[in-house]
């Protein structure tokens, strides 16, 4: 207790100097409408960045939280997006058998992947990731889960080469959907979004955006397979017929799983029509 009345006595001063300093700044503050608002204001900014800078420090600490909760979400939209794309193709795989059914004939269909794909030369072509291990053969229709894709030209133990619908050498047998007008579509080497059904007779009636689908008239491609629509109508070059311009289904720029179309019974039928040729006059 004497040390500290001693520490008071010799320090009593600074004490006082404390005191009257305090006094004198309170006074200075509160009767002065300037001195107010410089103390306000520089308070102000100076808890502002004292907030700011207690936030800066409160997300730092957060990181840890906010990545493993990042990292949650990315987890389960890849289990999302697994899931979805099962179901897209057991959609798709689906959809195909039950047109099979309606069609009454049997077709299947063998999944593969597009591992090769050109777009803008005149002849184009597509390579597939599966062959004859699993049953793809030359003449066999593609499609994928847009529409027509191509017929396979070529095949080897284990890939699959497809003329695509973008090639000029391609003639693809066509209808109109519910009218029954058929033609030929081929596409003409430029924009791989169209294509053109032609010979078309002239007493035809079409909307633009009819729907083109296969004619089935071929052991390619059952009736029915989605082609695109109809974008524009015109006259053919002898005005003699009409020319459909098509949109096509497929996004051929964006192409990944395909399905070839096999058909039990179409050896015996191209053999029956082929022999049309030994019938000699």
């Amino acid at each position: 207790m004497r040390r500290l009345l001693t520490f008071l006595v010799r320090y009593h001063y600074w004490f006082l100097f404390f005191i009257l300093e305090a006094a004198s700044l309170i006074l200075l503050f509160k009767y002065n409408g300037y001195q107010q608002s410089v103390l306000f204001t520089s308070a102000g900014a100076v808890a502002g960045r004292i907030y700011a800078v207690e936030s800066v420090f409160k997300d730092y600490l957060d990181l840890k939280d906010i990545n493993q909760d990042l990292q949650r979400r990315n987890m389960e939209l890849e289990q999302r997006a697994t899931r979805a794309e099962s179901l897209y193709k057991d959609l798709l795989a689906d959809s195909l058998h039950r047109l099979a059914a309606q069609e009454g004939e049997n077709f299947t269909f063998i999944g593969a992947r597009v591992i090769n794909n050109t777009l803008h030369k005149p002849d184009n072509f597509i390579t597939l990731n599966r062959g004859l291990a699993v049953g793809i053969k030359p003449d066999m229709g593609v499609v994928d889960a847009n529409g027509v894709v191509g017929i396979v030209y070529k095949s080897s133990e284990h890939y699959a080469l497809v003329i695509s619908l973008l090639n000029t050498k391609m003639n693809l047998s066509c209808k109109v959907k519910r009218k029954d007008y058929f033609g030929y579509l081929n596409w003409e080497g430029d924009d791989p979004q169209f294509a053109y059904l032609k010979d078309l007779p002239r007493h035809a009636e079409f909307s633009l955006g009819d729907t083109i689908i296969t004619s089935g008239f071929s052991t390619v491609f059952p009736e029915g397979m989605l082609v695109g629509t109809v974008d524009d109508i015109t006259d053919s070059n002898d005005g003699l017929s009409f020319q459909l311009k098509v949109k096509l289904a497929s996004n051929f720029g964006a192409l990944k799983d395909v399905n070839v179309i096999a058909t039990s019974g179409k050896e015996e039928r191209d053999a029956l029509e082929a022999s049309i040729s030994d019938v000699k006059e």
